[in-house]
């Protein structure tokens, strides 16, 4: 399989009205944060809030009106079958997807709200795709990978195409790496219209698919009980053609560790404003792990998605707030006497700081029997603040220690 700068041109002209073209914005602010110039696509704002639709549309506008007629499938508990469905539909091809049985209830019912038929059937994506393989053997129908597949990548690749239009001379792109298909388009296109600009890939640390295959390995070797908030790209194997097209142009892969990618999603939706996944973080999450590889670059961030479950993003803020020093869990051991908690209370309240939620233990065995300890959670402005509150807690008779 080989993929062309031609190709994406094509593609481009495709999607042309079928697709958002979506805005690229300089943020100032995570500029002064990261120490990088930092210009932010906002893919999340695509109609099923991700980059894929363009790949999966690019390959629908393809078929043959025989194969429409007989339909598409694809295996995908995420972006990539929530983009086929929609365009499916809305070009009237009948479309199948498979899903693991582990897959998020909101994400089957989007699909299935998309039109699609959805088969649960898999522990996992390797399993859930072999039955989508066996089912289009058995239907006639046409696969449509989620990476794999040139026509998606060459999809994929317009995302390049419109950053380096709104801003020719942007001087280095980190790109999110799963199965390999953004970065294989994006990379293809950047490189076409700047021989100068760099391609960094970023993957999980937990699953480094596209470093394991530059060390000679087939797949990520499982560290554990691997698991990740970038679950959009967390991919044992990165893919056979997608690695082939990649691989000369890429210039870097970095491995992200975890609270880089919750730093990235809190900062969006503190900054900017705007919802991310996991994944769709990971560009920014790279400038924080890796300040000096980017300090003063003009670098071109996409926010490949936004699909994130309201649950996890409430406590990845939430996390984001203890990190910063904001919210602090404090314990204090004092006489159990009528009025302590209200006078530990009043100093908290006079510091400016918030409690939250108070527990009392009475029964630790490390605390005197005439004694209490109190946990209290409060919220302040910031580590000095939370400094602040503590030393006025330690002045009048009360030490406080972080639990």
């Amino acid at each position: 399989m080989t993929l062309s700068f031609d190709d994406i041109l094509a593609a481009q002209a495709r999607l042309k009205g079928h697709i958002e073209r979506t805005p690229m914005r300089h943020s100032r602010t995570l500029s002064q944060i990261t120490g990088a110039e930092v210009w932010v696509k906002f893919e999340n704002l695509q109609f099923t809030a991700a980059y894929k639709e363009r790949g999966a549309l690019n390959k629908l506008l393809q078929l043959s009106e025989a194969d429409r007629k007989r339909g598409v499938i694809a295996a995908s508990a995420g972006n990539h079958s929530q983009g086929l469905s929609y365009h499916a539909a809305r070009l009237g091809i009948p479309v199948t997807i498979v899903m693991p049985k582990a897959t998020p209830f909101v994400k089957v019912q989007q699909t299935r709200g998309h039109g699609a038929e959805v088969v649960i059937e898999g522990e996992n994506y390797d399993e859930a795709s072999h039955v989508a393989r066996r089912l289009c053997d058995e239907r006639d129908l046409t696969f449509v990978h989620p990476f794999n597949d040139p026509e998606v990548m060459a999809g994929q690749g317009t995302v390049a195409l419109e950053m380096l239009e709104d801003q020719p001379d942007l001087e280095v792109l980190p790109v999110p790496i799963g199965g390999g298909g953004l970065i294989a388009g994006m990379a293809t296109a950047a490189k076409h219209l700047n021989k100068g600009i760099q391609v960094i890939g970023l993957e999980p640390a937990q699953f480094p698919s596209f470093t394991a295959r530059m060390h000679g390995e087939q797949e990520a070797k499982a560290n554990g009980q691997a698991s990740t908030i970038a679950e959009g790209i967390a991919v044992k194997a990165v893919g056979d053609a997608s690695y082939a097209i990649a691989r000369p142009l890429v210039d870097e892969v970095l491995l992200i560790d975890e609270p880089f990618f919750e730093r990235g999603i809190a900062l969006y939706c503190n900054v900017e404003k705007t919802v991310v996944e996991g994944a769709g973080a990971g560009s920014l999450a790279a400038l924080l792990a890796f300040p000096e590889k980017f300090a003063g670059r003009k670098c071109g961030l996409v926010i490949t998605g936004g699909n994130i479950d309201t649950r996890l993003l409430a406590s990845v803020l939430t996390r984001e707030l203890v990190r910063e020093g904001r919210i602090v869990s404090l314990r204090i051991i004092g006489d159990d006497r009528p009025g302590l908690l209200a006078t530990v209370s009043a100093v908290i309240g006079q510091m400016g700081a918030n409690i939250i939620e108070v527990a009392h233990n009475r029964l630790a065995l490390d605390v005197p029997a005439k004694g209490a300890e109190f946990d209290l959670l409060i919220e302040t402005r910031d580590a000095q603040h939370t400094q602040e509150v503590m030393d006025a807690l330690r002045e009048r008779g009360y030490p406080p220690r972080v639990v």
